[in-house]
């Protein structure tokens, strides 16, 4: 009973590294590494379209494979290449409107520290707003 629960689990991983390549340009390994990530999870340290567009990759595959009905591991990386390569040509366009990269080596350890001056800004600013109050 374990084996064929192991074979799917390979079988996921394989598609979903499909999927990431077809859409980001770069393996899942290759993904992470840019990220600076070793077992934390990818998508936890996605930035909102890195996610969205990914969302997009998956729900495309699951739409077509919905659609051709793909038999086997290797009809299925061929849904997969598909399913990516319409979030990929999404992440194209905005690159080539926006003349930045989709793609971010920012981690979820960066959006922290980003919340976390974000939010220190807003204190002070509110805290000096009060002392000019006081003076007044």
């Amino acid at each position: 009973m374990a084996r064929p629960r192991c074979r799917k689990g390979k079988e996921y991983a394989i598609l979903t590294n499909e999927i990431t390549k077809a859409w980001s340009g770069m393996s899942t390994r290759e993904y992470k590494d840019l990220k600076g990530l070793k077992k934390q999870n990818l998508r936890d340290n996605m930035t909102t379209t890195e996610l969205i567009l990914n969302m997009l990759a998956e729900t495309a595959t699951k739409d077509i494979a919905n659609a051709t009905h793909p038999q086997g591991l290797e009809e299925n990386k061929k849904v997969a290449k598909r399913g990516g390569s319409i979030a990929g040509n999404a992440r194209k366009e905005i690159e080539q409107e926006t003349g930045n990269s989709v793609i971010t080596s920012k981690n979820a350890i960066d959006f922290g520290k980003l919340i976390e001056d974000v939010s220190s800004k807003e204190f002070k600013d509110k805290d000096k707003k009060d002392k000019d109050k006081k003076k007044d």
